[in-house]
């Protein structure tokens, strides 16, 4: 994909990896439509990147449509979408309120499968989907239970998606990063005191979707090394956790 005038719809636009990579967008020539739930924050995305904005809530079912409606109504087209919205949770299973179960499963999994079912079929030969999951979709971390697998679902399905959508030319990406430093890392139920891995800042992931869009990755992991972990869990998955337990 092209970034130079293209127009591309980013979620979860308002703060974090999202207001980010909007900025890291409009900085290489792309129109940025923002969305989110706050709107004073996706306006001033909006100004500072030129692009437009359109408040929605990813959990109703016609925020989809409607987001892709208004790219093509305000900009004439649509060549990338990064789905980046999400909710998190930090506790056990067993503690997690039904509510809650059913808020990750449509932010974090619903949410972005409605998107591209809407935005695949006006996204042009070139053009790319790219999904922010987690490392903790390729590893699990226990006490996120639920929000590792919606992410592990989530790379799944894009991974397929992107097969039926090849013949079209059209990308679909995941990018899994590590610990970042967002609100939702200053504000979990559970301070984060580890040492390693330190949380990084929002832009590195930022830089990292801005690659898969333009590369095509199926599966880019920021930082990189994440990888090897990753290909442990999947091989040797009794070891891993083995590992996990004892070094955390």
């Amino acid at each position: 994909m092209k970034l130079a005038g293209s127009v591309v719809l980013v979620t979860g636009a308002s703060r974090g990896i999202g207001r980010a990579t909007a900025e890291l967008l409009a900085a290489r020539g792309a129109t940025v439509v923002g969305t989110g739930r706050d709107e004073t924050a996706l306006r001033s995305v909006a100004d500072r990147t030129g692009g437009s904005y359109l408040v929605a809530d990813l959990a109703e079912p016609d925020a989809a449509q409607r987001l892709v409606r208004h790219a093509l109504d305000r900009h004439g087209r649509l060549d990338g979408v990064v789905a980046n919205a999400g909710a998190g949770h930090v506790g056990t299973f067993a503690q997690m309120a039904p509510a809650d179960i059913v808020r990750l499963v449509e932010l974090d999994l619903r949410a972005p499968m409605l998107l591209a079912r809407a935005a695949a079929p006006v996204l042009p030969a070139g053009g790319a989907l790219v999904f922010v999951g987690s490392i903790a979709g390729a590893v699990g971390v226990p006490g996120e239970t639920v929000y590792s697998a919606c992410k592990a679902g989530l790379a799944a399905f894009a991974e397929l998606l992107g097969e039926e959508l090849r013949e079209r030319a059209i990308t679909v990406s995941t990018v899994l990063p590590g610990v970042v430093d967002t609100d939702f890392l200053r504000n979990r139920a559970e301070p984060y005191d580890r040492r390693f891995p330190r949380p990084m800042p929002p832009d590195r992931v930022a830089r990292a979707v801005l690659a898969a869009l333009t590369g095509g990755d199926v599966r880019r992991f920021e930082p990189r090394w994440l990888a090897i972990p990753a290909r442990l869990a999947g091989a040797l998955p009794g070891t891993y956790r083995r590992l996990a337990r004892r070094f955390g």
